[in-house]
């Protein structure tokens, strides 16, 4: 009798009398719809030698579904990057550097909301925001302080910033100079990605044509200049945060990157110039098997894009390589010590996944930022992952699993549908400016929030098993004044900086603003003569006007 067979004998003769008893669902179905098969076999899986070699290959090499590297964690474990930063640059060094001590393998900054779209301390926009969400940045100085005694040759640094990701890059490769590194032994990543700002989160400053160019300004100064440093991270993290399902998450971080690459290549780069150096940044959820098979995906598409879309020829461009950051939005502030047990099952399915960097939130971030204790829980996670689960010890272990190979290629079916009909409507950029992926993430995140509210999706001490009269734990709290003594040191910068070399260098950058010129050695020096953030920031305000986002 043949599998096939053997599998319809069971179906009906064994499974269809166990089936009689009512399960626990009518329909099972993951986040993206997917329909959930009782049960997985061959037939779901790599079918021949051929399809294996199409579809998975090898460990480093096309299409990369297996990892971007042949040995992955065997050669080094990926880098534990946690996301930290609040209140004053003095008070994010310390936890910095208390990371750094405790184990932490690179630095990831969180900024402010002012910073974020490009305010200075003193403003009256940043009134009662100043520290609360991240470090407030306003000057070259802020940052002197923020990576004091942090080596900027040995430490590779993330930054969360996107709009004014140009101005932070600059801050961050003046003090290298202060330190005596030479920008080609600089690495890290900013996000710069603007597009999802649009869709998803909100910090966007300028409208899109302005913000292109000032990414592909970039891509092309770090290419000559800081050739180890991530130009951009394209996130698809905050589009899961916002509601998207898994499939939307890939389809639409991908999407915006082929406007990247595209807007890049029309300036007249070169693929492969500026390709390995692009990065990706997704979001490690609940649902187990859902999240590896996403990650799997999204490497093999994007290895396809690049080689038969863009025609790259060097492997490292059709690498996707990705940071993680566990879910957020499926952190509780009930029954908080739940959320080390959810962020663990999300840090793994990241780590199965094979993601090159790795966030785990902490237990109390659904309250506030996180306090020194629930950090290092956080950041022991990953350790205990890295060095006692034996995950780390080989490749890609889930790779031939009947259910996570079905899921892959189902999750990749599906995103590729998407990605068609963004190609239709003119790609990324138009997609957004007509709504479109705005409104299919606020439809997937209205059901997502239905079916909770009817008890249909279970969050464990939400809407069960809850208990009462919690006792709250202890929050971190940052400290009222801060604004004031922010604003009070950048009067004290203003009045004691060189004024000609400070003025000469905006009016620079506002005639290259209105050229063609790349813009990123003019915020240099910009930044060398310690104008703020908010200053250079308004300086292509003037120029470019401001987004506002069109009424749907």
């Amino acid at each position: 009798m043949s599998l096939e067979e053997q599998a319809k004998r069971w179906r009906e003769q064994v499974a269809g009398q166990v089936a009689k008893r009512p399960e626990r669902r009518v329909d099972f179905e993951n986040s993206s719809d997917i329909p959930i098969q009782r049960l997985y076999t061959p037939e779901d899986g790599i079918q021949s030698d051929d399809e294996y070699l199409g579809k998975l290959g090898f460990p480093g090499e096309y299409p990369f579904t297996r990892g971007i590297q042949p040995t992955m964690y065997r050669g080094r474990y990926w880098t534990m990057r946690q996301y930290a930063g609040f209140g004053s640059a003095e008070q994010t060094n310390q936890r910095f550097r208390y990371l750094l001590e405790q184990g932490q393998t690179g630095l990831s900054v969180a900024f402010d909301l002012p910073t974020q779209i490009g305010y200075d301390a003193d403003s009256p926009f940043a009134r009662g925001e100043v520290g609360k969400v991240g470090v407030s940045i306003s000057s070259l100085q802020d940052m002197e302080l923020l990576l004091d005694q942090i080596p900027l040759d040995k430490v590779s640094t993330s930054m969360t910033i996107n709009a004014p990701a140009s101005i932070l890059l600059a801050m961050y490769l003046v003090v290298a100079e202060k330190q005596g590194v030479p920008w080609n032994k600089v690495s890290g990543t900013i996000q710069n990605d603007i597009l999802k700002e649009y869709v998803a989160r909100g910090t966007y400053i300028f409208p899109p044509k302005p913000s292109m160019r000032i990414i592909t300004d970039i891509f092309s100064f770090c290419a000559r200049e800081v050739p180890n440093w991530n130009t951009i991270s394209i996130s698809g993290y905050h589009i899961r945060e916002a509601g998207s399902t898994a499939v939307q998450e890939v389809a639409f971080t991908l999407a915006n990157a082929i406007a990247y690459v595209q807007a890049a290549l029309d300036q007249g780069l070169n693929v492969d110039d500026f390709a390995p150096r692009l990065s990706f940044f997704f979001n490690a959820h609940n649902d187990f098997f859902e999240e590896i098979a996403k990650f799997r995906a999204a490497r093999r598409m994007w290895a396809k894009i690049m080689k038969e879309r863009f025609s790259a020829k060097s492997a490292k461009s059709m690498q996707l390589r990705f940071h993680t950051q566990t879910a957020g939005s499926t952190l509780t502030a009930q029954q908080p010590d739940n959320n080390v047990v959810r962020v663990t099952v999300q840090a793994l399915a990241a780590v199965l996944g094979g993601t090159q960097s790795l966030h785990t939130n902490s237990r109390d971030e659904a309250l506030a930022l996180p306090t020194e204790d629930a950090a290092r829980v956080a950041l022991r996670t990953q350790q205990i992952l890295a060095y006692e689960s034996g995950v780390a010890d080989t490749v890609d272990p889930m790779a031939g699993s009947y259910y996570v190979e079905s899921l892959t290629d189902s999750i990749e079916q599906r995103a590729w549908k998407y990605i068609e009909y963004i190609d239709q409507l003119g790609g990324a950029v138009h997609a957004i400016e007509q709504g479109y992926m705005q409104n299919e993430i606020h439809q997937a995140a209205y059901d997502t929030q239905r079916a909770i509210e009817r008890s249909d999706q279970v969050v464990v001490g939400v809407n069960k098993f809850n208990i009462e009269n919690e006792v709250p734990p202890e929050l971190l709290r940052v400290d009222r004044t801060l604004g004031e003594q922010q604003a009070q040191r950048l009067a004290k910068l203003r009045q004691e900086r060189a004024e000609s070399p400070w003025r000469t260098a905006l009016e620079n950058l506002r005639a290259a603003a209105r050229g063609t010129e790349n813009l990123m050695p003019y915020i240099v020096d910009a930044v060398r003569a310690y104008a703020t953030t908010g200053e250079i920031a308004n300086v292509l305000r003037d120029v470019f006007g401001e987004y506002r986002p069109p009424l749907f």
